[in-house]
Parts: C-alpha cells; sequence; structure tokens
C-alpha cells in the first residue's frame, strides 16, 4: 500500500480497451510511474505471454499475473497499473485492489473491441481458434467478466473513438 495515503490508479477491462495506451497517458498527466502488469509477467518470465499460455498453461500464467499485481498493488510509490484483462479473476487481487486502489473500468463493446483488435494485430491468446466470430467470443467473454470488473470498478470509462489522450483525460477526471 501507498505510504502516504495516495491509491494506485489500476485499469481494468477486455482485451482492446487500449489499457496499456491510456495507461501510460494517465501516468504521464499524474507524474506517476507506470507499469503493464502482463510486461511485467512477460519479464519475469523470461518470455512473452503468448509462450507462457502455450507452455504452460492459462492457470499458469494466471499465478504469475496474481503475483506480479500483489508486487505492483504493495509498491510504496502511487503508479498507474494496467491489469490484464483476467487480472480481476483472481479473489487475492480483488482484495488488494479494494485496499489499495483507485480501480477504473474501461468498458467496451464486444463490437468495438473486435474490431480494435483486428486492426490492432496483437496476438491474444485466449482468441486462439476463433478467427471466424472474434465479437462473439468476446461477448461470452465479457459475459462471465463484465460483473467482475463492474465489482471492483470504484470508476466506469466507456470507450469510444476518442484518442488515447483525451480517454486518458477522463480516467484522470473521475480518479482526481
Amino acid at each position: 500500500m501507498v505510504a502516504d495515503g495516495a491509491r494506485h490508479v489500476v485499469l481494468v477491462g477486455m482485451m482492446g480497451t487500449g489499457k496499456t495506451t491510456v495507461g501510460r497517458h494517465v501516468a504521464a498527466l499524474l507524474g506517476r510511474p507506470f507499469f503493464d502488469s502482463d510486461e511485467v509477467v512477460a519479464q519475469r518470465a523470461d518470455r512473452s505471454v503468448r509462450e507462457i499460455f502455450e507452455q504452460d498453461g492459462e492457470p499458469a500464467f494466471r499465478r504469475l499475473e496474481s503475483a506480479v499485481m500483489a508486487e505492483l498493488l504493495g509498491g510504496s510509490q502511487p503508479s498507474v497499473i494496467a491489469g490484464g484483462g483476467g487480472a480481476v479473476l483472481d479473489e487475492g487481487t480483488r482484495v488488494r485492489l479494494a485496499r489499495s486502489a483507485d480501480v477504473v473500468w474501461l468498458r467496451a463493446s464486444p463490437r468495438l473491441l473486435a474490431g480494435r483488435l483486428a486492426r490492432g494485430g496483437d496476438h491474444r491468446p485466449l482468441l486462439d481458434g476463433h478467427d471466424e466470430d472474434v465479437a462473439a467470443v468476446l461477448a461470452d467473454l465479457g459475459n462471465r467478466r463484465d460483473p467482475i470488473y463492474e465489482s471492483v470498478a470504484d470508476h466506469i470509462v466507456d470507450i469510444d473513438d476518442r484518442g488515447p489522450q483525451r480517454m486518458a483525460q477522463a480516467v484522470v477526471e473521475v480518479v482526481s
């Protein structure tokens, strides 16, 4: 937990919402360090997220993700953290979020996310083998995760066609 009473700002939401891009802008606006939990997991494992999923499976990735989130949320300097899309699935992470973070859910429709992911070209392990209807897969994933995002969120920012800088400003406004 941060020492001076300030809380971490943690962005949660589905893959493709822009947590990393928006988070970097939020950190710059707030003058705080930025961490992407997926990037930290990959650094610690010395492998990409994709490689962890392929070689060790999703449960192993989730254990690493939980440990990284515990470490980041335990830091004494207030920071901005982009949580992985599934980070909130871990009960311990949800407890730590409630204790030490202002949580902002970046919420978006499956159709918007499918379009973003198609343009982005990033590999998303949870979409493997689902090229035919990514929007349907995202809708199913959202049906399972959205109630969890809502339960941990202190604030909700709906994602739309605003650029990442304007989205970051919206995040800063709700946490200030």
